[in-house]
Formats: structure tokens, C-alpha cells, sequence
């Protein structure tokens, strides 16, 4: 059955942001409270950021796997409970944080993760035991080369894979042995974590479903360069002999920018995906929607075509598209998987090919009413442009917060917004959100900063910049009765309750 077949609302919280002592959030007792919240007011959908582990500058949308999960986000206290883990391990790094700190966390994890591994080791839970061989046996097909390239990652002090010694480089068989076995105990306890991860997130998917509420996940269309997957499946992109990209991936200059962006990506050897029926991407997402029950596909008019940058070009004004085969990819994956309960990022801008593509499988689009107001009647933004296919926010954590985007408005904007936006200005972000619950779209989202009515000091992510980024988090007594119950009473006004 399909999940757009009635109108939900929900909230956008990564959970990073999520309130803990452990210097980020995590999977435990500050997600269930999460859930809680989302039930007393109605929702139905949280909407989280991708949750596989990061690099460099901590981008949710740059992993080193499209398939592992983030250790950042295991619940220290769960292993306390298990008797991997004692209350003496974890008072030392206890220290609640106004905003993620990612050093302290992952310095946290590094210690106490191997640690709580050790210990399962030694324990001899037969139940547990069983549960992990049955993980490792069962997601060996990714698994394995991830824990051997984090391993191999730590060996060579985070160098890319293109700078390891060749034999490794190039995945040959005598290397790829020798190492395993030279690392073994460290792959150990890398298998240990993915199993604590993917453990707690099914006990936290389960009590989603007991409140009726939707996880809305999310999916890039592109992979780092530096991941497992690149490192084991060099075939599917565009690279040299040595695995470096021979071209990368972007956008083309536009309005916001006179050069484009270069992202850096590889890009997809769309031929070598054909003659394999598009078997990785495949189990990407089948791995996704055991994780998800909702998933946005970011970049979606990737699937359309692609703007290939040579990689010694300095910026996106050297590319040009290229067609990608989405019909067809996205045909195999419907083959596999059934109906796709797949939200189509087609934001910035959008040609008619993409909006046809979109269309013909029926997916969802997206409507951001901070775009809204700066244009004509005809924007599609204007609440009485949107349609039902289509799910509305407020902004996505690209986006200002509705305040800081207010007070940053040009007078002439502000005044547009006006005609819509009623009551003072005060209350700007409560009618932001009233417009978005309000709008005939079948989902609507609303990221939590502006439920809070909070300014530019918690904006989640601001494009194109490698500072600063990631680091919001949710006071902890934030999200009151009162205000469940106000938007309980918006979400019942408009429908959005089922």
C-alpha cells in the first residue's frame, strides 16, 4: 500500500541534534522522547538526514558508506544495560553540549565502542551472540569490505584509498588476505558497532510504528570518493586506472552562482550499471527502506541528466549534461522492490525532462514556501500553486530558519509575503508553518527550528561553506505541552491527522 495515499504532516530533526550528554544524539532515550512529541501533536512523519557515517567536515551527504550506519548515533547507555559498557566508562565524556561537537564525540566512541566490543566478546551471551552471527552472515555483502576499509582508513591515518600501496589500492586478492588477517581484531569490532547501530535502529523503528508515525529518510544521489564503495565497486564510476575521477559532478552556473558548483563527486558509469541491471543500486535502497518507511531521493534530477565537470576543470562553467537512464533504473528498482515510496528532491533548477520523469512514476515532489514570494503569480511556490503531489515545508535544512530568512528579506518581499502571512510579525513563523500544514500537498514538514520560532543562529547548513555546518541542537526542554498541543490543533484543523 502506498504511503501517499492520505495526508500526513511531521517535523525535520536530524539526529544529531538531538538533546544527550554524550556531545551529539543518538538512538536512545532522547529519540524515543522524539517519538513521543511527534505522537501528542499529531505527526506522522520525522524526517531525519542520511545516518551513514561522515568525513571530512562532517556532511551527512558525504559518507564513507552508502550502506553502514553512523556510530556517532549508538546509545552509550543501551551497552551500559547490556553489561558491555559500566556508568564508571561513561561519566568521563559525559559533557552536555549547546551544539555538536564532533571531536568529543567521536573521541568518546573511539574509546568506549571497542571497548564495549571487548567485553561482548568475553561475555558469552548465547542470545546475542547468535543475533550478531546472523547480522554478519547476513549483511556480509557489504559489511565486510566496509569494516576492512574503516580499518584500513585508520592503518594509513585517513589518506584516501587512491594513496595506498597499490596491492591494496587495487583490491588484489593476496593483499586484501594478508591485511584482513593482519586486522582482524579491529574488523571485529567494527562488525560489533554496525550490529549495535542497525540493532538499536530497528527497536527505535519499532516504537515508531507503535505511535503511527513514518521514518522519512534520505538518500544522495551521489557517493564520496573516499568510501567503501567507491574502493569496491570502481567499475561503476567514471575513473583512471589509478581510481581517480576522470570527470565530477555539479551544477551548472545559474542564477545564485555566475561559476556553478563543482561537488567533486564521481560520477556513474551509467553503461557498467546497465549490463549489471543495476544491481548496487538495487541493494542501496532495498538497504534504505529497511531503515526507512519514506525516503527522499536528494538530487532527483539526477536521474534525468547529469552535469559532468572533466575533474582539472576549476569550476562547473566547463561541463555539460548528460543523460542518465532514470526510466530504467527507476523501473528495476519498482521490479525489486515494489511500489517506491520515493519524495523527489527537484528543487533549483528544473528542466521539463525531470518534471516528466518525476511525473510518469508518480512520486512526489518538493514546495519550500521561503521560495515563494520573490516572483510573480505564476511561482510555484505560492501556496495556491501547490499541488497534491507535491510534499510543502517551510525550508529544508539547506534553507535559513523562516526568522532568519524574514529578517533578511528585502522590503519588497516582505511585503509580498504579507498577503499571506497573517498577524504580526511576530508570529511570522507560526503562520509559515499554519501555510505549510494548510497547503493541499499530501505530506508537509516543518524542520523543528521553525516550529520553535528560532532565528539564523540555528540554521542547520549553509551551501557551498565547509565551517560551521551540522552543529544545531535541540534544547533540551524545548518542546513543550503547550506548543504539542497548538500543533495538534493545526494539524487536526487541516486535515493532516488521518
Amino acid at each position: 500500500m502506498s504511503v501517499f495515499t492520505r495526508r500526513r504532516s511531521g517535523l525535520l530533526l536530524h539526529l544529531s541534534s538531538l538533546p544527550s550528554f554524550y556531545a551529539i544524539g543518538h538512538l536512545g532515550r532522547p529519540a524515543v522522547d522524539f517519538l513521543d512529541f511527534l505522537h501528542r501533536s499529531g505527526q506522522t512523519l520525522w524526517q531525519m538526514l542520511p545516518v551513514h557515517p561522515v568525513g571530512y567536515g562532517h556532511s551527512p551527504y558525504s559518507s564513507t558508506s552508502a550502506f553502514a550506519g553512523n556510530p556517532l548515533f549508538i546509545d552509550l547507555e543501551d551497552l551500559v544495560q547490556l553489561g558491555h559498557l559500566t556508568a564508571e566508562d561513561l561519566r568521563p565524556f559525559q559533557r552536555p553540549t549547546a551544539r555538536v561537537d564532533y571531536q568529543h564525540a567521536c573521541r568518546c566512541r573511539n574509546t568506549l565502542l571497542p571497548r564495549a566490543a571487548q567485553r561482548f566478546f568475553r561475555q558469552g551471551d548465547p542470545d546475542l551472540e547468535t543475533a550478531y552471527a546472523h547480522f554478519c552472515t547476513s549483511q556480509a555483502w557489504w559489511l565486510n569490505d566496509y569494516c576492512l576499509f574503516q580499518a584500513l582508513r585508520e592503518v594509513f591515518h585517513d589518506a584516501p584509498w587512491t594513496d595506498w600501496p597499490a596491492p591494496l589500492r587495487d583490491r588484489e586478492e593476496t593483499a586484501l588476505r594478508q591485511w584482513s588477517e593482519r586486522l582482524g581484531q579491529r574488523i571485529l569490532e567494527l562488525k560489533y558497532e554496525q550490529f549495535v547501530f542497525f540493532r538499536q535502529w530497528q527497536r527505535l523503528h519499532q516504537q515508531a510504528r507503535e505511535r503511527g508515525i513514518l521514518l522519512f529518510g534520505d538518500v544522495p544521489f551521489y557517493v564520496a570518493h573516499d568510501s567503501a564503495d567507491l574502493w569496491c565497486h570502481r567499475q561503476l564510476f567514471r575513473l583512471d586506472e589509478t581510481g581517480r575521477p576522470t570527470l565530477v559532478a555539479g551544477v551548472p552556473p545559474d542564477y545564485f552562482s555566475k561559476t556553478g558548483q563543482r561537488w567533486g563527486n564521481p560520477v556513474y558509469d551509467w553503461a557498467q550499471h546497465h549490463r549489471e541491471q543495476f544491481s548496487w543500486w538495487r541493494a542501496r535502497m532495498r538497504q534504505a527502506l529497511t531503515l526507512f518507511d519514506v525516503i527522499r531521493l536528494d538530487h532527483f534530477r539526477g536521474m534525468a541528466a547529469c552535469w559532468i565537470i572533466p575533474s582539472d576543470a576549476p569550476d562547473a562553467r566547463h561541463g555539460h549534461w548528460e543523460p542518465s537512464p532514470g526510466d530504467e533504473l527507476l523501473e528495476a528498482l519498482q521490479r525489486d522492490l515494489g511500489k517506491l515510496p520515493l519524495v523527489a528532491e527537484d528543487l533549483g533548477v528544473i528542466t521539463d525532462d525531470v518534471t516528466e520523469l518525476r511525473r510518469r512514476w508518480r512520486l512526489p515532489g518538493m514546495r519550500i514556501l521561503q521560495f515563494a514570494f520573490d516572483s510573480g503569480p505564476d511561482n510555484p511556490y505560492l501556496p495556491q500553486n501547490h499541488t497534491a503531489d507535491s510534499v510543502i515545508y517551510t525550508g529544508t535544512h539547506d534553507n535559513n530558519t523562516c526568522r532568519g530568512w524574514w529578517q533578511e528579506l528585502p522590503p519588497s518581499v516582505r511585503d509580498a509575503a504579507r498577503f499571506y502571512l497573517q498577524g504580526p510579525e511576530a508570529a511570522i513563523c507560526q503562520e509559515m508553518v499554519r501555510l505549510t500544514l494548510e497547503s493541499v500537498g499530501i505530506f508537509s514538514i516543518v524542520p523543528v527550528q521553525d516550529l520553535l520560532g528560532l532565528g539564523a543562529e540555528a540554521r542547520m547548513n549553509h551551501p557551498g561553506t565547509r565551517e560551521g555546518n551540522w552543529l544545531w541542537r535541540l534544547p533540551a526542554d524545548a518542546l513543550t505541552d503547550r506548543l504539542a498541543h497548538d500543533l495538534l490543533h493545526l494539524t487536526v484543523t487541516s486535515g493532516r491527522t488521518g
